[in-house]
């Protein structure tokens, strides 16, 4: 029997200052869901589809303002350049793997356009982000549908949130180590406002891992550039944040910039073949863009610029543990060709973790 998986608070780490929300997961923040759908199919196939729903209305209708920062562009994200310039997400959120995101989007369109209000839509704006799992799953058999990605739609809940190898972080490898799904949360004290920020990561990245401080990669041996150059750090990460804080799309873009801080705490090289993406949204519903507020002067309620940094602080905290979570919850797999990426071991991290934070 192998090692249970434990997220990373189990064992005794505790990135950060700011406490957790309830669940610890991108679920904290009020009205967000999450939907996932893993696809094993004989040796080869290991992928598939991973959803965020910002809030549980005509998402077309009421639009919920965003912002996008990149900070490794080799990576395929769809919509990104209408949400650069509008400043707002208009479907659910869809992580999977590089050639599956023509049909995500395609499924996306389809959900939009059948909702109810929506009869007389004629553009929609799919956010499809991705990570290349092709170490381990057989990219080119294209196992993603429609039928996939509606279904993780339709299984989207709040609540506690699976991680490790689910969803669109099933294929996937991090610091050499399986990846996968990941995500943490923070609460703000009352008197900095109380909003919750929430992180959801799909890990697929490489550099050389450190938790909480702790160099795991160079302890345990395996990190980049170690016997030169036998080792790559190429890979992608998607990052998705979300607060309950009122904020403008322009603050949410910086919130974005701050989930990069957290994935740098964790070792991350961003390579040269790395796509690293931030999507931040805000999920409070006086934010929202609704048919009435777009068509009029609307005053936005905008958490200040001054009153930001407390929010920074959470991205970074939230997208650094959910990194971490996302690496203890995966269990070793055996994909295509015959590869086995194992899982990190957490015998040795709690064994490294006693001998650091003594």
């Amino acid at each position: 029997m192998g090692t249970r998986r434990r997220r990373v608070r189990e064992l005794g780490i505790t990135p950060g200052v700011l406490p957790t929300g309830r669940w610890n997961a991108i679920t904290d923040v009020n009205g967000v869901r999450v939907g996932q759908v893993r696809l094993i199919e004989g040796e080869d196939v290991r992928t598939g589809v991973t959803v965020i729903l910002p809030h549980g209305g005509n998402m077309f209708q009421d639009k919920v303002p965003a912002g996008i920062e990149v900070g490794n562009g080799f990576g395929k994200l769809t919509g990104f350049t209408q949400v650069q310039e509008l400043g707002e997400i208009e479907t659910p959120i869809a992580l999977t793997n590089t050639l599956a995101v023509p049909v995500a989007a395609e499924a996306l369109i389809d959900w939009t356009l059948a909702q109810q209000g929506n009869e007389s839509v004629r553009s929609v704006n799919p956010i499809v982000g991705e990570t290349n799992d092709g170490w381990l799953n057989d990219i080119r058999a294209r196992a993603v549908t429609k039928a996939s990605v509606l279904a993780a739609i339709e299984w989207a809940e709040s609540g506690p949130v699976e991680e490790g190898c689910v969803g669109a972080g099933t294929g996937t490898v991090c610091f050499g180590w399986k990846g996968g799904i990941g995500t943490s949360s923070r609460v703000l004290p009352k008197s900095l406002g109380g909003y919750t920020v929430g992180a959801l990561v799909q890990s697929n990245f490489g550099g050389v891992l450190q938790m909480d401080g702790i160099p795991v990669g160079k302890a345990l041996g395996q990190y980049y550039l170690k016997d030169e150059l036998d080792r790559s750090a190429d890979g992608s990460v998607m990052i998705v944040l979300v607060t309950d804080a009122p904020l403008s799309d322009r603050n949410l873009r910086r919130l974005a910039k701050r989930g990069l801080a957290g994935l740098a705490r964790t070792g991350a090289s961003m390579s040269n073949g790395s796509g690293d993406y931030v999507i931040a949204f805000s999920a409070a519903e006086e934010a929202r863009r609704t048919t009435a507020r777009r068509t009029r002067v609307w005053a936005y309620p905008e958490v200040a610029n001054e009153q930001m940094s407390p929010l920074f602080q959470a991205a970074i905290e939230a997208t650094e543990e959910a990194i971490y979570n996302s690496l203890c919850m995966a269990e070793t797999m055996t994909g295509f060709r015959g590869r086995t990426v194992r899982a990190l071991p957490l015998d040795d991290l709690e064994r490294l973790t006693r001998r650091y934070k003594l």
